[in-house]
């Protein structure tokens, strides 16, 4: 009975030996395998080297004007007003909308004249009322003086006697002394009737010169005055008027190179809003004064010609022109905006030389476009990195990408 299983059991397999034996080496190899491709793909890597696109730096033209110093700033007017009243008042009349053009002294707004019309009466009557009176003391006067020659007649005949002459003398100059205060009633009131007259020209509101509206900031309704009142419910102007011949360009010059810029000097101006359109300015004056806090000093730049694109408040961006030493010596070369960097405030490029990369610092004339002149630590025909200098080391192999078809 036994010997059947004794038989069967020596044909059984010992098969957790070779759960132990056989997995474990060829996880082994397996293993190896995996690092051997790893290895090799980390290595093509590093020997193919990080991708970048780099460009070459070319010479700067050295030909007629050069650009001796960058800058930026803003479009302003010369002659900008915010237009109020005189006086406070409702305004019941707004005539103007923004982006109209208006004339000197047009007519831009109306306050209430209600009050102002009666005082103007009021003292109209007055007037009238002391010329009158003018005109009374005046027959009076003619009457006292026809009486005194005939007393004075009749007191040499002996007719009259020296008494009567005197009183009819006194009532003449009596008289007299009140038609000089009245002639002085009446010019008070002729003032008063004038300035009642300016206080009802003063509730109509007039442009101080021709220009733009640029801005409306007052409807019918609303209180107005020359002065900030109400605790903000009272408008302070009607609207915002702007010369559009006063147009010009202020920018801040560091103090460091202001000694690169002149009167009269030409300038190239670019407005953000049209990059591609160069405008002809010149320097109109430099502010005899620098800005403490930020060391630069303010320059006016003025329009050879204005255009009807160039607004108040755009962004410019200028380049002074000269042939000056600082234009000779400093010419470099010129690489794209893109391969500037900065760190710790010093300027760097990353240059590819025998396949390697290389950060090279270099001192830079400020950018007016894409491209910056470079005047020290570079050459031209240096290969400046412009695209995945983010991923590069000092020393590390790089690959220079095809060109973009």
């Amino acid at each position: 009975m036994n010997e059947p299983n004794t038989a069967l059991e020596g044909l059984r397999i010992e098969r957790e030996q070779d759960f132990e034996r056989k997995p474990w080496g060829r996880r082994l190899a397996v293993w190896l395998v995996v690092i051997a491709v790893v290895g090799a793909a980390v290595w093509g890597f590093v020997q193919r080297g990080t991708e970048v696109r780099t460009v070459a730096a070319r010479a700067a033209d050295t030909s007629g004007p050069r650009t001796l110093l960058n800058a930026s700033g803003y479009v302003t007017a010369r002659r900008e007003a915010t237009v109020s009243s005189k006086v406070t008042g409702k305004v019941v009349e707004v005539l103007i909308e923004e982006g109209m053009k208006v004339e000197q002294n047009q007519v831009l707004a109306r306050l209430d004249d209600t009050n102002v019309k009666a005082a103007l009466a009021y003292s109209e009557a007055q007037l009238a009322a002391a010329k009158t009176a003018l005109d009374e003391t005046q027959v009076r006067l003619d009457e006292a003086q026809r009486e005194l020659r005939r007393i004075a007649a009749l007191v040499d005949t002996q007719i009259a006697t020296q008494s009567d002459l005197d009183t009819a003398q006194a009532n003449v100059e009596a008289l007299q002394a009140r038609l000089v205060n009245q002639q002085s009633t009446v010019t008070v009131a002729e003032r008063d009737v004038a300035v009642r007259r300016q206080d009802l020209e003063d509730t109509i509101i007039r442009a101080p010169f021709t220009g733009i509206v640029t801005q409306k900031n007052a409807q019918p309704g609303e209180m107005i005055s020359p002065i900030s009142a109400g605790g903000g419910f009272t408008r302070t102007g009607i609207c915002t008027l702007v010369d559009m011949t006063s147009l010009e360009v202020e920018v801040d010059v560091g103090e460091s190179y202001i000694n690169r810029v002149t009167a009269g000097q030409v300038v190239e101006a670019t407005l953000d809003a049209y990059p591609d359109w160069k405008i002809p300015c010149q320097v109109i004056a430099i502010i005899p004064t620098a800005d403490r806090q930020k060391s630069t000093v303010k320059v006016r730049i003025g329009f050879d010609q204005l255009d009807p694109r160039i607004l108040p408040e755009m962004a410019v961006r200028v380049a002074f022109r000269g042939e000056g030493e600082v234009a000779k010596g400093e010419a470099g070369v010129v690489v794209p905006k893109a391969a500037l960097g900065n760190e710790k405030g010093h300027d760097f490029v990353w240059v590819v030389k025998d396949g390697r990369a290389a950060k090279q610092t270099v001192t830079s004339v400020p950018a007016l476009s894409d491209e910056v002149t470079i005047t020290k630590g570079l050459a031209a025909g240096d290969k400046v990195v412009v695209e995945g200098a983010d991923k590069l080391r000092e020393g590390g192999r790089v690959r220079e990408a095809q060109p973009k078809k």
